[in-house]
């Protein structure tokens, strides 16, 4: 990658895309903005619909493209949803996507992908070993399922056309933990930024999968190819700990026991899955 990069961030209008649209510059990028929703306060960021086959294949996304580096991906439905509209987002999107990358040439993607790909994974016994990122998907949700075809997709965009791409499974990206599942999961904004970073400037990475998280006390899973990719977590969930346990005190979650939590259950709430 070289030393001065032009990103473009796709989903920069969603929440995690607006941490990053403020955080990532500070690591040296400059961004260029896609969403399907206007961005606040940045009138020249592009509109466009990536799932709209007129706008994916059209003078837009070929805009949006133009002179760039690299792609954060981070558009679709971030939440449980009907097929049709899981289908037509997430997969159709992210597939038109991968086609205007390589007509325009970038070598390098950063996906957002997700923990619930693999959300029906038992987990780690205590003191057990973390999870491996070779973990076999098991999507807890069709939400789930979308991001397995995003991985799947970026393998196949690897071996087929040279296209790098890191395979984020992202936890749960919020300024601070707010359930004891969360505790496990948590991904500071900083720390988000930094492994987004991390993923962006790396050498030789083909197809990387790794797991999103802030170096938690209580983390499930390994990120030691995180860490091969060069990034440093800062942050740490504990410190929310207490009050957390003692406001789920005597309460039973669904899907206790599984990465996906909740998610597992015969019906998944329609929120966002992290």
């Amino acid at each position: 990658m070289p030393a001065s990069r032009t990103v473009l961030l796709t989903g920069a209008a969603g929440r995690i895309g607006t941490h990053l649209r403020t955080l990532l510059p500070a690591h040296g990028h400059r961004l260029r903005l896609l969403d399907i929703r206007p961005v606040p306060g940045e009138p020249d960021a592009v509109t466009a619909d990536l799932a709209d086959p007129a706008a994916a294949g059209g003078e837009a996304l070929r805009k949006a493209l133009d002179g760039v580096d690299a792609v954060v991906h981070l558009a679709g439905i971030p939440v449980e949803a009907p097929f049709a509209d899981i289908l037509r987002a997430n997969i159709e999107g992210t597939y038109r996507l991968y086609e205007a990358v390589r007509e325009a040439g970038v070598r390098r993607v950063v996906l957002a992908s997700s923990n619930h790909a693999v959300g029906f994974t038992p987990l780690p016994a205590e003191g057990g070993r973390p999870l491996p990122v070779e973990t076999p998907h098991r999507p807890d949700t069709l939400y789930g399922l979308s991001k397995c075809f995003g991985e799947d997709l970026a393998s196949l965009y690897r071996d087929r056309h040279g296209i790098e791409t890191v395979s984020l499974r992202i936890g749960a990206c919020f300024p601070e933990p707010t359930s004891v599942r969360m505790l496990s999961v948590w991904l500071s904004p900083g720390d988000c930024a930094r492994l987004v970073h991390a993923a962006l400037t790396a050498e030789g990475v083909g197809h990387t999968v790794a797991y999103g998280s802030s170096a938690n006390t209580r983390a499930w899973w390994d990120l030691s190819s995180a860490r091969a990719l060069g990034y440093e977590p800062r942050d740490d969930s504990e410190p929310y700990a207490p009050a957390l346990l003692a406001a789920a005190a005597g309460t039973v979650q669904e899907g206790a026991g599984l990465v996906g939590g909740e998610f597992c259950g015969a019906e998944p709430p329609r929120r966002h899955p992290h």
